[in-house]
């Protein structure tokens, strides 16, 4: 029983942040700098491309810029120039915590009128 325990609160203490992103678009886009990818909330006044959606989940509650970054990061290798989330929040863990997450699109700014 002992070592249940064990496991289990290591388990517990080693849960991973994940981030999910799923190509959606036709075509591919040259991977952009994770550095210049913007995370926003509101729809864009420019014109766009949704290339994927994107998911993260299991973020620590004031990870909010760790969770930001891992977005951008895999975006970018999308091709993407900003990701628009979509929805956010967070999930009781356990003992008082939270963990963060967040879904959304991964979009390509495009000249096209």
């Amino acid at each position: 029983m002992k070592k249940f325990f064990i496991i289990l609160v290591i388990s517990l203490i080693s849960a991973c942040a994940n981030v999910s992103v799923t190509k959606t678009a036709d075509g591919f886009y040259p991977p952009t700098n994770p550095s210049l990818v913007k995370i926003l909330k509101t729809l864009p006044d420019q014109k766009y491309i949704e290339l994927g959606t994107v998911t993260a989940s299991g973020f620590d509650s004031g990870d909010v810029a760790k969770m930001h970054n891992a977005l951008r990061s895999q975006s970018a290798d999308l091709g993407a120039n900003a990701v628009i989330l979509t929805d956010e929040g967070l999930v009781p863990k356990g003992f008082g915590s939270y963990d963060r997450w967040g879904t959304g699109v991964a979009i390509v700014f495009t000249d096209e009128d």
